[in-house]
């Protein structure tokens, strides 16, 4: 069973994305487990603060070194092969192939949740991997996690239901996205199921599937 542990200052934001759907699934089956980590335990003084100005000055408030350190620290006596995850601007494109490579392999995984304007960067000293999800800014590292969380799991032996599922899937080759899917009713409002796909010939089928791929 895969262990993945998040890191965050925001734990309940969690609790509908983890229970629901495949993801919870998957955890039913037994197949992946989740701990929630609240970075505030490991936080400073009476009032745990896991937060301080940079210093040369600037804007908003960067996440010490310290707190992320013994919570990363914590996840890792629990699971010691584990990698650490951080999602930042600054790291390389996560596509489906880093899913992949990370589904494949036989550790768990520590994904960090960054918050404020950012975090100390020598904590970057324990981290394994640095994933941007899109160029554009979000309030914190929560929403990248999940999306990796969700991309990752799903990969996983069992969680899918057709065995093909994954590897007909968007990007699964390299760039190209999926070809069109139509269900019933074969027509709706005037349009029309492409006729091939209801012809019966899988040969043609395959031919039309991998010419519309994107």
């Amino acid at each position: 069973m895969r262990k993945i542990q998040i890191v965050t200052l925001f734990p309940e934001m969690f609790k509908g994305v983890l229970e629901s759907s495949m993801l919870f699934k998957a955890a039913k089956n037994e197949i992946v487990s989740y701990e929630i980590i609240n970075l505030r335990k490991f936080g400073k003084g009476l009032r745990k603060r896991v937060d301080d100005t940079p210093y040369g000055g600037g804007d908003g408030m960067l996440l010490m070194v310290e707190p992320l350190v013994k919570a990363i620290e914590l996840a890792k006596a629990n699971d010691p092969s584990a990698v650490v995850i951080l999602p930042t601007p600054r790291g390389e494109d996560f596509k489906q192939a880093a899913a992949n490579a990370l589904a494949q392999a036989d550790h768990g995984l520590i994904l960090l949740s960054p918050r404020y304007e950012g975090y100390d960067e020598r904590v970057t000293n324990w981290v394994d991997y640095q994933y941007c999800i899109g160029p554009y800014v979000l309030t914190g590292g929560e929403l990248p996690a999940m999306v990796m969380i969700d991309a990752i799991v799903r990969l996983l032996p069992g969680v899918l239901g057709g065995a093909n599922s994954a590897s007909d899937e968007s990007f699964q080759g390299g760039d190209e996205a999926e070809y069109p899917q139509y269900t019933r009713p074969d027509e709706f409002r005037g349009l029309p199921v492409p006729p091939v796909l209801l012809s019966g010939n899988h040969r043609q089928i395959a031919e039309w599937r991998a010419k519309h791929k994107r």
